[in-house]
């Protein structure tokens, strides 16, 4: 569900990144707290959709990241509308869709190095209480580049799945976790090594 930055000219990518992340930060408070009815939350989606559009992207790639957080929506949905009602459960279902998609946005026009270099400068203060503001976001950053890594891992178990003839279910996240613990034991010598870690 992470976006991945896609090179643009479009008034979104231009912006600075400071700008885009204070911004999306307030929106997706004013999203959260505004006390919706199924209007204003539609009304809420179809502007984060004008963002997508202003970022330079169209229906292909609202239905893309639409697509992604099907499981979001129907687990969202369904246990709201058990318990919440009809009204609650549309609410709320769009309105956090509304905020991850505002995410994808953000990511779709921002370089991921931009947005860790603001990170590590607002972390900055905290230095003097300990905090190294460059492990921070270097923490942040490996973690996003490990996202598609852990995802072919996913790719590859189900391509052997298949290859086999075989279905194992919720029991392919055993050979998904092995190769993620390997991977990360190979990253980590790779940093000891180079005197990171």
């Amino acid at each position: 569900m992470i976006s991945l930055y896609r090179p643009g000219r479009s008034p979104l990518h231009r912006l600075p990144a400071e700008a885009k992340i204070v911004g999306m930060a307030v929106l997706a408070l004013a999203i959260s707290l505004w006390p919706h009815t199924p209007v204003t939350a539609t009304g809420t989606l179809l502007g984060v959709l004008v963002l997508f559009a202003l970022g330079g992207f169209g229906p292909r790639e609202w239905a893309r990241q639409l697509w992604a957080l099907r499981w979001l929506v129907v687990f969202m949905a369904g246990t709201q509308l058990l318990f919440l009602g009809t009204e609650p459960a549309l609410v709320n279902t769009v309105r956090v869709v509304s905020v991850v998609l505002l995410a994808g946005v953000l990511t779709l026009t921002t370089r991921s190095e931009e947005m860790l270099d603001v990170v590590e400068r607002a972390l900055r203060p905290l230095a003097r209480f300990g905090a190294d503001p460059w492990r921070v976001a270097f923490t942040l950053s490996l973690t996003i580049a490990l996202v598609p890594v852990i995802a072919d891992f996913g790719r590859r178990v189900r391509e052997a799945q298949r290859a086999r003839g075989v279905r194992l279910g919720v029991r392919a996240v055993v050979p998904m976790l092995v190769m993620s613990l390997r991977h990360a034991d190979d990253v980590a010598d790779a940093l000891s090594a180079r005197g990171i870690a």
